[in-house]
């Protein structure tokens, strides 16, 4: 079992995958992973405390499903997921989750070529499919239900009885349910695309080293839109507008550089380096969002 109470630390903890997280909502946050490794799989819970735009990339030659601990949504690669929708993606393939307050998620992650061995033709579907095809998967509720009690059970063994290869058949069996009577969520709405490729424009300006602050006028510029189009881009996608993403990425990216400091790292130079040069007003946002200076980050870190 982990825990952490930042964000991004938390984003590490889980063993053997590639994952960034950006808080979106206010306040101290928390996170837990309860996890087990069985032979060619992953199981884990996890939960965390605040709303979080998570950047994620599972180990290769994988495959990894995702199963909402209740049914409040949240988003994959900006599509709603729905209360009888899991998650999958492959393995080695960047995808984005946007997530609620105290929001859960079991994760279960098998080795392509075991799932092969095990499942055999029935695999092949998931297997084949491309990353898109995969991101929603509709499941009977009994079905999940029935998993996520598999995987609750298997998290709580903590004793001598623990017969890995037992548990990893019984969760085969599992997914061989799941695989019998999943099929894929396509509806998409017909602005999607367009409103995806407005996010992903913005994204890619702030991460190629645009001056900063940016302004709502130069995003409309550089994305070709209206700032009605922008901003129903950017709540449809992430949930948040364009200058609630800007303000919040920019306190994310401060507080992980203050979370690695180097030995002249100062707060006010990363501030000003992420455009922020009212360091009173800075101050403040800061630690609205995370629930302490950003003195006390330093402070902590550096100790």
């Amino acid at each position: 079992m982990w825990e952490a109470w930042d964000a991004n630390q938390h984003a590490h903890n889980l063993t053997d995958w590639s994952q960034e997280y950006d808080q979106f909502s206010q306040g101290g946050f928390y996170g837990r992973i309860d996890e087990v490794h069985l032979p060619e799989m992953q199981v884990f819970k996890e939960y965390t405390s605040h709303a979080l735009g998570q950047q994620c990339n599972v180990w290769p030659d994988s495959l990894w499903l995702g199963i909402p601990v209740d049914e409040r949504g949240c988003r994959i690669n900006g599509h709603r997921v729905g209360e009888q929708d899991i998650m999958c993606q492959p393995g080695g393939h960047n995808f984005e989750l946007v997530t609620p307050d105290a929001f859960g998620i079991y994760g279960l992650v098998v080795d392509r070529s075991w799932l092969a061995r095990a499942a055999g033709e029935a695999a092949r579907p998931l297997l084949d499919a491309g990353p898109e095809r995969l991101t929603r998967l509709r499941l009977p509720r009994p079905t999940r239900q029935a998993t996520t009690f598999l995987i609750e059970r298997l998290l709580g063994m903590h004793d001598a009885r623990f017969e890995p290869r037992v548990h990893q058949d019984i969760l085969g069996l599992a997914l061989q349910e799941i695989l019998r009577e999943e099929t894929p969520n396509t509806e998409c709405p017909p602005s999607y695309r367009h409103r995806r490729r407005v996010v992903d424009r913005v994204r890619a300006h702030l991460e190629n080293g645009a001056a900063l602050p940016v302004s709502l006028d130069e995003l409309c510029r550089i994305t070709h839109v209206s700032q009605r189009t922008l901003r129903y881009s950017f709540t449809s996608i992430l949930g948040v507008s364009p200058i609630q993403f800007l303000r919040l990425t920019r306190l994310n990216r401060v507080r992980r550089h203050l979370c690695e400091p180097g030995v002249g790292t100062m707060v006010g130079q990363v501030a000003g380096d992420w455009g922020f040069y009212h360091l009173g007003q800075f101050s403040r946002d800061y630690r609205r969002l995370f629930g302490e200076s950003p003195s006390a980050t330093l402070a902590r870190h550096r100790a």
